[in-house]
């Protein structure tokens, strides 16, 4: 089928509400039920249980997308554009995918990609479909809600007999043919019913809308935007808002906003500025159209706004141009309502959409902004879930009567957001939030921190242990897969949190806080019960280095069974997290609990041990030998006057000197990575420096340090001192030459140029943190294969390099972070073991507790309460069914399976492609999911592995498979089609059969 859409009939819609509502207790595939109670407001003369609901767009185009919103507690609803051109003429015009929600929101679509004829008939269905659910399901009054049409984009495509015909039908229904075909199902099926009655069927209104919203094409001059308006009001006699663009604010506002907001990236320019509806030609339109709808006992007002349009720079988006929304259009929408509501001192009618969402919808609709729509938010994991929410924050502060706008609150309001988390850009662009492998067609949930981490910790179950305050059960589940969890829990590069769902929500969960947190409280009691384990292997093994990676590497193997020795060169294990991070990062009694770990294991250290050769140590009885030796070696930095000092040794020696350290009073810094980070607070830190200076050909955006650290380094008053390049440093000055950033490249990463001009740094010390380097002579030296890098060259299964030898660490692919060493601690002690050194944990999880998270924003920065922000992924996933505004990605209960199975339903699809930006492997689940056709023609208009059901009491299918398709029964065993994938088809015939058109 491709793109296209099918609209379902009016049966099936219903079918599939009742029977779901009953066998799973959801309403396409929604979970947060709203109920209104008694309280509600009023506009247009009519009641309104909440003042939200989804905006004209992707949540509005289709029957079911209206009721998921309904169900979730929207009771406004903005309908889909609907304009001239439609169908498959307008279809064409908008490529695909044409959504991309991962951050702000970008967009390339327009109106409804149905017909006209088609749309209203999908408005009407739902318009029925409302009714029957307030009652049928208790979720509030059957008139606590409202239609809004939006209709666009000029005086004569208004006027057209499609556009005209859609009005007045939308505002009188009782003649149109969808509106007699769904009042006749009912009344014909009302016995389905335990609560809805054939009256209440007749006195479903007809007139369904009573208001309007006017979309307008960027560049529509003003007497065309006034003359629609005075035709809506004069001759249909319709409520009706116009459509503002933030562009009204002007470009230098928007500009400077922007890029004081981290936006600077965002690509935009003066044309529709110029080319848009003028504030000066605003304001006195609107006053005239204030004044005539009093004049006709009308409303009118303006809908803030429309989405922002951006260039496409990092094919973000298959178009040239396309439409910015969510989080970093909020800022200049609220500047707009802010502004408007000064000019006309409050009086002005204004409803809202623009990047509202949970944490900012209390403060609009308080200051008299509503109804407010919402699309971005939506659009993100939880997806229509979301609604809930913020209904019921809204319902709890109080519903008043509009009295006018408080132009001071929403002053603040507009002045606030451009300082605010939610809405400011992170310090550093977005991590790829995908896993590698592409997702599979059966058990595809699986938990995105735990397949991020390079030890594939088992975060999912200890987090559930530390919420239910079982410290010590969460501590051996951390100890199972990683021996250093006070290590790991201060300074791990956490790749677990950047792979986390919740950051599709706020912020991720803080995974590494609740391992520190779990450390300490169950330290004692699981260190009493560690016992020594018996030497089961019979060989001895050696390891070479203290460091984090030799460290994890005799703990396997220890357990494992071996006789392990470490030989560690320095006074105390740990490397260089002992001896060169500092005490402010990390203090010296955890790195020594982790040690105490180790030992507990039967480990024997031998301290102030410097081994060179492995043959040596095979000599004195050992059967394998281990080097876990560190990067060592300072990365090179030449100048062409003048010799940096390197961070390593400045790290080493401000720790040993507890930070005396003679540096001047003016230090530079050059790098961008962590250890430039631990470098630069250091240095802040030393006795009589006055200022530090960070020195980067690049802004601090594209440093490769971790934002947190960034972050503090910024809050301890560290000077960054961006896009200057090194050249030499003399009488008390760097020398460094202005470079821009250039053109960026698909992954967000800006090229950078030279000026010509030049730029001095005030420096007494020049400390250079470009990286280490690992020392090849001590591998030369005991004969291990060498790439032409320079890398030891070891099986990437064993990291044996030559038989009995095993490298880890820094020494096998360059500078490792403390989690890969204890990855390649965990293989190499596999391999020499012959057997597994960890368990491989079942994953439990409520599906109700999973569930009940979904939607819900909650940032807590207590570890205690942390814990219990997880969702559970691995237990529940079904990212792809939130976010789907057409509910096209189902989550079928399939017998005899242990998790839910994703169903995509062709004929639901637009391919919009939002569900491929949050599902968590590198996949397309519209594309790559076993998938539900309608029937063999769709089938064969796609590529998709799925089927087509031909005969749903024989069930007998057709199925493709990666080939062509083949024709078989369900119940006949056929080696072509996996039992799993029948069992998933048989579940849909069998328990879902509503989905079957």
């Amino acid at each position: 089928m491709g793109d296209k859409m099918t609209c379902m009939p009016f049966s099936q819609i219903m079918d599939w509400v009742l029977e779901e509502k009953k066998a799973n207790k959801t309403v396409f595939g929604t979970h947060k039920k709203y109920v209104a109670g008694e309280e509600k407001t009023e506009i247009f003369g009519r009641n309104l249980e909440t003042p939200i609901g989804p905006a004209a767009g992707p949540h509005t185009q289709l029957a079911q997308n209206i009721i998921a919103s309904y169900y979730t507690g929207s009771r406004f609803f903005e309908l889909k554009t609907v304009q001239i051109m439609d169908g498959a003429e307008l279809s064409a015009c908008v490529n695909k995918p044409c959504i991309l929600a991962e951050d702000e929101g970008y967009n390339c679509e327009w109106s409804t990609e149905l017909t006209v004829p088609d749309a209203m008939s999908e408005y009407i269905k739902a318009w029925f479909a409302l009714h029957v659910m307030a009652k049928e399901f208790g979720l509030g009054a059957q008139d606590g809600f409202q239609f809004n049409i939006s209709v666009g984009y000029d005086l004569a495509g208004i006027k057209s007999e499609k556009i005209n015909h859609f009005i007045d039908t939308m505002m009188h229904a009782g003649q149109d043919a969808t509106f007699t075909e769904c009042k006749k199902w009912l009344l014909k099926n009302i016995e389905k019913f335990d609560k809805y009655t054939k009256e209440d069927v007749e006195a479903i209104p007809e007139d369904i809308c009573n208001s309007a919203t006017i979309s307008t094409l960027h560049g529509c001059p003003p007497h065309e935007i006034e003359s629609i308006a005075n035709y809506l009001l004069t001759e249909k006699h319709i409520n009706t808002f116009v459509k503002c663009n933030p562009t009204l604010l002007g470009y230098e506002f928007a500009r400077k906003t922007m890029d004081e907001m981290g936006y600077d990236y965002m690509m935009f320019g003066d044309f529709h500025f110029k080319d848009d509806l003028q504030y000066e030609d605003a304001v006195p339109m609107f006053t005239r159209l204030m004044k005539l709808s009093e004049e006709l006992g009308l409303s009118f007002g303006v809908k803030i706004t429309n989405t922002f349009p951006v260039d496409v720079t990092r094919q973000e988006l298959p178009s040239e141009e396309m439409y910015m929304s969510g989080k970093a259009l909020f800022p200049l929408s609220i500047s707009l309502a802010a502004k408007l509501a000064k000019e006309f001192d409050g009086r002005l009618r204004i409803a809202y959409s623009g990047g509202a969402d949970y944490y900012n919808i209390s403060r609009i609709v308080g200051a008299g902004i509503w109804p407010v729509t919402v699309a971005t938010t939506l659009l993100k994991p939880g997806g229509y879930n979301r609604s809930a929410q913020m209904a019921e924050f809204l319902v709890k502060e109080g519903l008043k009567p509009f009295t006018g706008i408080d132009v001071e609150a929403v002053t603040k309001l507009a002045e606030d957001a451009k300082g605010d988390v939610h809405h400011v850009k992170p310090i550093k662009p977005l991590p790829n939030r995908k896993v590698k492998d592409s997702v599979p067609l059966m058990d595809c949930f699986m938990a995105p921190c735990e397949a991020g981490c390079p030890i594939h910790q088992d975060v999912s179950n200890y987090m559930e242990l530390a919420s239910a305050g079982k410290y010590e059960e969460a501590l051996e589940v951390i100890l199972d897969k990683n021996p250093l969890p006070f290590i790991t829990g201060t300074i791990c590069a956490h790749n677990c949190m950047s792979k986390c769902t919740r950051n599709f929500y706020e912020e991720p969960v803080h995974i590494r806080n609740v391992k520190l947190e779990a450390a300490p409280k169950a330290y004692d009691a699981v260190m009493e019960k560690l016992a020594v384990p018996e030497k089961t292997d019979g060989r001895k093994a050696a390891v070479i280095g203290g460091g984090p990676s030799g460290m994890a590497a005799a703990y396997f193997l220890a357990r494992g069974g071996a006789d392990v020795t470490v030989f560690e060169k320095e006074n105390a294990l740990g490397g260089v997290v002992a001896h060169v991070i500092p005490d402010f990062r990390i203090t010296k009694e955890a790195i020594e609990k982790d040690a105490a770990i180790i030992r507990k294991m039967g480990v024997k250290v031998e301290l102030g041990r410097e081994i060179s050769s492995a043959k040596e140590l095979k000599d004195q009885g050992f059967d394998a030998v281990f080097f876990a030796a560190g990067a060592g070696m300072p990365g090179v930095l030449k100048l062409e006057k003048g010799e940096p000092v390197d961070a390593a040794e400045f790290l080493k020696e401000f720790k040993a000197k507890d930070g005396n350290v003679e540096l001047g009073k003016h230090v530079v810094v050059i790098g961008g990575g962590n250890t430039a980070m631990d470098t630069a607070r250091a240095a802040k830190r030393t006795k009589g420096v006055e200022h530090v200076y960070l020195v980067y050909r690049r802004t601090k955006r594209y440093m490769p340090a971790d934002a947190e650290e960034l972050t503090l380094v910024q809050e301890e008053g560290i000077e960054f001192r961006e896009l200057l390049s090194p050249v030499s440093m003399e009488d008390g000055k760097l020398l460094c030459r202005k470079m821009k950033l250039g053109a960026m490249d698909a992954s967000g990463r800006a090229s950078v140029e030279e000026t010509g001009e030049m730029e001095t740094v005030p420096a007494d010390t020049v400390i250079a943190a470009v990286g280490e380097r690992v020392d090849t002579a001590l591998y030369q030296a005991n004969g291990l294969p060498l790439d032409n890098r320079g890398k030891v060259v070891a099986d990437s299964q064993t990291l044996e390099a030559v038989s009995g030898v095993y490298v880890i660490g820094d020494g096998l692919g360059g500078p490792a972070t403390v989690v890969e060493g204890i990855r390649d601690a965990q293989k190499a002690a596999a391999a020499f073991l012959g057997k597994d050194v960890v368990s491989d944990m079942k994953k439990d999880g409520c599906e109700e507790s999973c569930y009940s998270k979904k939607g819900i924003l909650d940032s807590e920065k207590e570890p205690a309460k942390e814990s219990g922000r997880c969702l559970n992924c691995a237990a529940v996933c079904e990212n792809c069914t939130d976010v789907c505004p057409n509910r096209a990605n189902i989550a079928v209960k399939v017998p005899g399976m242990a998790m839910r199975q994703i169903v995509h339903v062709d004929y639901m699809c637009n391919e919009c492609g939002n569900c491929k930006t949050f599902c968590p492997y590198s996949s397309a689940p519209y594309k790559d999911k076993f998938t539900l056709f309608a029937d063999e023609t769709d089938m064969g208009d796609s590529e998709n592995n799925g089927f087509v059901v031909l005969d749903r009491e024989e069930k007998r299918v057709k199925v493709r498979l990666f080939g062509e398709p083949v024709e078989i029964l369900l119940e006949d065993e056929n080696p072509a089609v996996p039992a799993g994938l029948r069992k998933i088809m048989d579940a849909v015939i069998s328990d879902y059969g509503y989905m079957i058109p």
